[in-house]
């Protein structure tokens, strides 16, 4: 018992006090990648912190869940021997039903969700088809419209809708620079990060962790679209096309180039940070992914540590 509420105060502590960790990096300097990894992968470890505290309740010994806590149990022996075991199954038993409602209401708004999402994406694009010039071979869908504008679609076939606007107000390296933003978002499935995001908001509003996850990911999704267009285009490009483009005009379905954080972006632009090379990525996301999901459990460890040390 006393090992699961260790473990317990680090994943509040994850889900309360990250959040504002995270809002300290410098965006301008960091590539947001694996900050969109650390987002989503924090989560993923406070949800498998609170399955492992159900798992030691309902085990005998506290189950195999126990083992990473043992050195730590052991030093506690000063404290009393824990709740009765009718107690910890009791506990266990509401906690698991308690993490089952969780997982059926993820399930739930997600499912609610994407039925939304496709419904509205179907009802766009039917219209947009409608009035469309023309597709090109890289299967943009181009529209007649004067003002400058461009988005992407997720969805079966994914799109990359752009006014005929875009070719009259910017220049050619531009107009590359809007297509390989809209492009970066579809391949990185940035659609769908942003999804997971907002049906795990919907789910726990009030832990702040998940509550400003769907905001911090948008965010972090344009800005890592605008390190593929700086890749693809240099960053002169990327700052002549989010000067020029409009914020408006693009479906809710729709993830477009200067609708969030334009001021930010602006800023990161103007510092010219060197986009990082897939090997330096790949290294930083999967350092980041074993910190994130491992974080309650360390700063569980540590919460036992600590009590330990008061207590003897």
């Amino acid at each position: 018992m006393t090992v699961a509420l260790a473990l317990l105060t680090g994943t509040a502590a994850v889900g309360w006090f990250v959040p504002g960790l995270f809002r300290r990096v410098d965006l301008r300097r960091r590539d947001p990648v694996p900050l969109i990894v650390a987002w989503l992968l924090s989560i993923a470890g406070v949800v498998l912190a609170v399955a492992a505290i159900v798992t030691m309740l309902l085990l005998p010994e506290h189950g195999p869940a126990a083992g990473m806590f043992a050195a730590v149990h052991k030093s506690w022996a000063v404290l009393a021997h824990g709740a009765p075991p009718e107690v910890e199954a009791l506990t266990g038993m509401l906690g698991g039903a308690v993490l089952v409602a969780l997982a059926v209401r993820i399930a739930i708004v997600a499912t609610r969700g994407r039925r939304r999402r496709a419904h509205r994406r179907r009802a766009n694009l039917a219209v947009l088809q409608l009035a469309g010039r023309h597709r090109d071979a890289a299967g943009v869908l181009w529209l007649a419209h004067d003002r400058p504008l461009a988005f992407s679609m997720a969805g079966r076939p994914a799109v990359v809708v752009a006014t005929e606007g875009l070719t009259r107000h910017l220049r050619a390296d531009a107009v590359a620079a809007v297509l390989a933003h809209e492009r970066a978002h579809l391949t990185g499935r940035h659609h769908l990060l942003v999804a997971v995001a907002q049906a795990l908001r919907a789910t726990l509003p009030f832990v702040p962790l998940f509550r400003r996850a769907p905001a911090a990911v948008r965010d972090l999704a344009e800005l890592a679209a605008d390190v593929a267009a700086v890749r693809a285009c240099g960053p002169a490009a990327v700052r002549n096309a989010l000067l020029t483009v409009t914020r408006h005009g693009a479906p809710g379905t729709a993830l477009a180039m200067a609708h969030h954080a334009v001021d930010l972006r602006l800023d990161r632009l103007s510092v010219a940070t060197r986009p990082p090379g897939r090997a330096r990525r790949a290294l930083a996301c999967g350092l980041t992914a074993a910190a994130a999901v491992t974080l309650p459990f360390v700063a569980g460890t540590g919460v036992a540590l600590g009590a330990a040390l008061i207590m003897c």
